[in-house]
């Protein structure tokens, strides 16, 4: 196909105001006018020609460096593949009207080679927003896709195009992303800071009342709190877009997936924490929590339940107490899956939560559909519960509204799992208990089966965890009481000569002491049959 380069210039007839052309007298120096190109390319479907012209080059050598580059670009294609010729040529087309620099060549053809559209210009963003709609599965999961989205993907990277997002955009969204997290942090402390200095202003008094109005003001221009952008966070944003990017790659519009290749910190699990005495006076004295994850102790659970028993959501706190259901299993879970003869409950369905709408989904992993036995007290309980809920149903008579729920409102409509919790804080802060989760009880319960003497595999179907690791890392905690009775069971376990013995006041405690030997608690038992000791405990 033909191609060539000439020099033309705009100068026209003063006379008739007509291009001058080749004909331009000026035209015989090298500063004046420009170098221009031309390529012949494949024609249209319909036979009409078409190609390529670019304008406006200083030098002879850059305008045939471009003309060479176009030649290359059409030399992609193998000649017994008219569809590659086409697609160059379109390609070809459409950069001369938009006035774009050539593609890469090596870019292009590895596009070429993996049958990639050539002439796309889909930007992340458009990109999202068209896997987003098009994304299948669980409601609860596309909410948290479409949140990383308009908060975090679309804002910072939806502008780039989708073929040239590089791992390096990726990197520095994150670090931005962690720029931000400082300000936040400073901004909530500033504005923590100022409700502290307001408490402390007298409510009487005109200088004591300006000044908390220009104190209210003041805060009133501040931003609001916001919530950092943790670690687990930030590893959720990547895998949204992963997904997103890895759909992208199945349809061929891209053959890398920067996503994949960026590096996070880890997003670590919180570790449950038992609310000690000591922690409790902290959290009392400083309103500081140890950790994210508190779990109560047993007498913590007892007083809540003894409060909470003339509750008519009693029921539920009890079984998701001491048998540690997800809230929204409990608040899904129907009677025709409750066996309260055989002391047995089948979870088989849950309520998520949307927004604010509610509606009926499966358990959230495969292991979490679980049959749960019951103890004897718990199927009491239900006993009970049922016969209240026999009592509501005959008050409302035909306004009840049966959805077969063992745990609904009033009118037996079903429960919205956010009023589940409101209950549930406003009867703990009632009686003056530490704080912790709804979800938290959940916690309680693996803690409390595991202090009795359940293995981590009999927790693991219990809380219907798809994996070990997830019950021995996060729903564990060892409660004092416990961690006690091991340190004496490992102390007894070592046979000793010499027995521990006091030191007194003022003794150097690497001299003798004089007196007779006091043997030890532990050592007693552990000298005569230390192997039948271990096995005891």
């Amino acid at each position: 196909m033909k191609g060539s380069t000439h020099r033309r210039c705009y100068c026209r007839d003063p006379h008739t105001g007509k291009p001058l052309g080749k004909n331009c007298p000026k035209l015989s120096s090298r500063k004046h006018g420009s170098y221009s190109i031309r390529q012949e390319l494949p024609p249209r479907e319909d036979g009409t020609r078409r190609s390529f012209s670019r304008a406006g080059y200083e030098t002879l050598k850059e305008a045939q460096a471009d003309l060479d580059h176009v030649r290359a670009l059409l030399g992609l294609a193998e000649s017994d593949d008219p569809e590659a010729l086409a697609q160059i040529a379109q390609l070809l087309e459409t950069v001369a009207a938009e006035k774009a620099p050539l593609p890469n060549i090596e870019s292009t053809r590895r596009r070429l080679s993996h049958g990639l559209d050539l002439i796309s210009r889909l930007t992340v963003g458009e990109w999202l927003d068209m896997w987003l709609a098009g994304k299948k599965g669980r409601q609860s999961a596309i909410s948290r896709d479409e949140s990383n989205i308009r908060v975090h993907l679309k804002p910072r990277i939806g502008h780039l195009r989708l073929d040239r997002l590089r791992v390096s955009h990726l990197s520095e969204m994150f670090e931005a992303i962690a720029e931000d997290n400082v300000e936040i942090a400073e901004g909530n402390a500033a504005r923590r800071k100022a409700f502290e200095e307001l408490a402390r202003v007298p409510w009487k008094g005109r200088e004591p009342r300006a000044r908390r109005k220009a104190m209210k003001a003041a805060i009133a221009d501040m931003e609001p709190y916001r919530r950092i952008v943790g670690p687990a966070t930030r590893q959720r944003v990547r895998s949204t877009l992963r997904a997103a990017l890895n759909s992208a790659i199945a349809q061929q519009m891209i053959t890398f997936n920067p996503a994949a290749h960026v590096e996070l910190e880890a997003g670590k699990r919180p570790k449950a924490l038992v609310w000690t005495e000591e922690r409790v006076l902290h959290w009392q004295r400083t309103g500081e929590k140890s950790s994210s994850v508190m779990v109560w102790t047993p007498e913590h659970t007892g007083l809540f339940l003894d409060h909470a028993a003339d509750d008519r959501l009693y029921a539920l706190f009890h079984l998701i107490a001491f048998r540690g259901l997800r809230r929204g299993e409990a608040c899904g879970q129907k009677w025709t899956d409750t066996h309260l003869d055989a002391g047995l409950i089948t979870v088989a369905k849950q309520l998520v939560v949307d927004g604010w709408e509610v509606y009926e989904d499966d358990p959230k992993t495969d292991a979490g559909a679980r049959t749960i036995a019951l103890d004897a007290n718990t199927v009491e309980v239900l006993r009970q519960h049922r016969a209240r809920q026999d009592e509501e149903r005959e008050k409302w008579g035909t306004a009840w509204v049966e959805t077969g729920r063992v745990f609904t409102r009033e009118n037996g409509e079903l429960l919205h799992p956010a009023n589940v919790t409101r209950r549930f804080i406003e009867l703990y802060e009632e009686i003056g208990l530490p704080p912790v989760r709804l979800h938290d009880l959940r916690h309680g319960a693996a803690t409390l089966a595991h202090a009795a003497g359940a293995d981590l595999k009999d927790i693991q179907e219990m809380l219907g965890h798809s994996s070990i690791t997830i019950t021995a890392d996060t729903y564990t905690s060892l409660l004092p009481e416990a961690d006690l009775a091991i340190a004496e069971a490992a102390a007894r376990l070592v046979p000793r000569a010499r027995a521990p013995r006091d030191v007194p006041d003022g003794a150097d405690r690497l001299g003798e002491i004089s007196g007779a030997a006091t043997p030890s608690a532990h050592a007693a038992r552990t000298q005569t049959a230390p192997d039948e000791t271990s096995e005891a405990e």
